[in-house]
């Protein structure tokens, strides 16, 4: 336990010194351990302690990415994983080759497949299929490389080719419009079936009293609108039916008030906006959602989640039993069901003991790494079952994937130690060129077909992100690229290809054997 924790601690702290912009972060842990590892090699944890972090990290991922996952099956989703899969098999061939023509073990041949590729759910792959943790040590020489390589990669890339980068549209605005005297005499609901799908009619000013929207309200010229919605569509709708003129709406509040709340009931989440109905026939309208740092349309498709800010425009009296329908509890934004964790993390371990059988090659299962993974994938789409609610606030699963993973680095790199400092000292360098080779490949092939097929940019970006996996190499891509779109190309490939990687190992190990 001392050499546990001390591995976590210390490679913390290592991960957080930063060198021309490049760190380890929680990649240092594996070599905190692995140097802890050689010097009291009788201190590592047992092999369910590992295993527990990584299930805890998995999970964590397919609750958050699993939406994104199934919305990359279809359309320029599958043309973005298609592109990231060109890349992880092009890494495969290239590790098959080098480790068959240099006479590599097996075991080390795929650790250093999952440490150039920087996937730990990979790594835990090729333990399982190899019976030991002896893939530790390849993956732990290809790891930095597997960082280092790809934000070169990038680099290298944005200086020598012109970026197509996708248009990234202005946030919402909120804007007051004083409606013309031509459009005096025609109703609300008329109105509004002329307004673009992205402009949302929040309230209304009429005869000096703000209310809410009414389709069969008649207008007046002279009344005004508050409207919310994209900014390039607002100005386009204002020169249709009146002039801008701010103040009107926002400087009375007697009759209607807004209100904004954390939402963090859970009885209010996964349902949509088109379905929610207020307590004790509250008239009120939700105008806008906040999650994260995004400003979202209330769309009447959009579904609710755990820990977004919501506005509602109602009644002033209304406002205090609103707050207590929503909940508005930031700590509550933190808590985790356990009683959904704890069953899907069940069934994820319970799938990955599953045999598949594959012709030519045997039994297969998807073990520890794959298991919890479809698993939260599919629960993570769900949101929620019944009375069960699958999704966790983001916070919590931050910290409860952070600190599995955590977890996990630290104990193989324990129980890896002692081989790791042997294979270093005879063929370290060879694992290091293979390693890098392994990279270069995955991630030239992403880049180029990506470009062949004249995908932007920043989405191109985001796929190689996915490809290669570091959370560090995310954050440089986005440095280059500001937006949403990088994220977005990450998010969609990242599942379907670290599950393209967990077969890929223990396929390929199986084979090898």
């Amino acid at each position: 336990m001392l050499a546990l924790f001390a591995a976590i601690g210390i490679g913390y702290a290592i991960g957080r010194i930063s060198i021309a912009g490049f760190s380890l972060d929680i990649g240092a842990v594996l070599f905190a351990g692995l140097a802890l590892g050689a010097i009291a090699p009788k201190a590592a944890p047992p092999a369910l302690v590992g295993s527990i972090g990584l299930v805890m990290f998995l999970y964590g991922i397919g609750i958050q990415y699993g939406r994104q996952f199934f919305l990359g099956l279809r359309g320029s989703g599958l043309k973005w994983n298609a592109i990231g899969a060109s890349g992880v098999l092009a890494a495969l061939a290239v590790t098959l080759m080098l480790g068959g023509a240099f006479g590599v073990a097996p075991a080390h041949s795929l650790g250093m497949f999952a440490g150039a590729l920087t996937s730990t759910p990979t790594l835990q792959a090729a333990i399982d299929a190899a019976g030991d943790r002896s893939p530790a040590v390849g993956y732990s020489v290809a790891y930095p490389f597997g960082i280092i390589g790809p934000i070169l990669c990038i680099f290298v890339f944005s200086r020598l080719a012109r970026a197509r980068l996708t248009p990234t549209p202005l946030p919402p605005a909120v804007v007051e419009i004083v409606l013309a005297t031509e459009k005096a005499g025609t109703t609300l609901g008329e109105l509004i079936a002329g307004l673009p799908d992205s402009v949302h009619v929040v309230a209304v000013r009429h005869g000096r009293v703000n209310r809410l929207p009414e389709p069969h309200l008649r207008l007046d010229a002279g009344d005004v609108l508050l409207l919310f919605g994209e900014s390039a569509a607002l100005d386009r709708v204002h020169q249709q039916i009146g002039r801008l003129e701010a103040g009107h709406l926002a400087g009375d509040r007697s009759a209607l008030d807004i209100g904004r709340f954390f939402v963090s009931r859970a009885a209010l989440t996964g349902a949509p906006i088109g379905g929610m109905a207020f307590p004790n026939g509250i008239e009120g309208k939700i105008v806008e959602v906040r999650r994260g740092d995004t400003l979202l349309l209330p769309d009447p498709g959009l579904v609710i989640e755990y820990g977004d800010r919501v506005a509602v425009i109602a009644p002033r009296e209304a406002l205090p039993t609103l707050r207590r329908h929503f909940g508005d509890s930031i700590r509550s934004t933190t808590e985790v069901s356990y009683m959904s964790v704890g069953l899907g993390m069940s069934l994820g371990v319970l799938l990955g003991l599953l045999p598949f059988p594959i012709p030519g090659i045997g039994r297969f299962t998807l073990g520890l790494a794959g298991g919890p993974l479809l698993v939260a994938l599919l629960l993570g789409k769900l949101v929620r079952t019944g009375p069960l609610t699958w999704h966790m606030p983001l916070p919590a699963n931050l910290t409860l994937r952070t600190f599995g993973l955590t977890l996990f680095l630290a104990a193989v790199g324990l129980g890896a130690g002692g081989p790791f400092v042997d294979t270093l000292a005879t063929t370290g360098l060879l694992y290091l060129w293979i390693g890098m080779a392994i990279v270069l490949a995955a991630v030239f092939v992403g880049m180029l077909l990506g470009h062949f097929l004249r995908i932007d940019t920043d989405d191109l970006f985001g796929i190689v992100c996915g490809i290669t996996g570091n959370p560090a190499i995310l954050v440089y891509a986005n440095k280059i690229h500001p937006g949403e779109r990088v994220d977005a190309a990450y998010a969609t490939t990242f599942p379907t290809l670290t599950i393209l990687k967990i077969i890929c190992a223990q396929v390929a190990l199986s084979m090898l054997r």
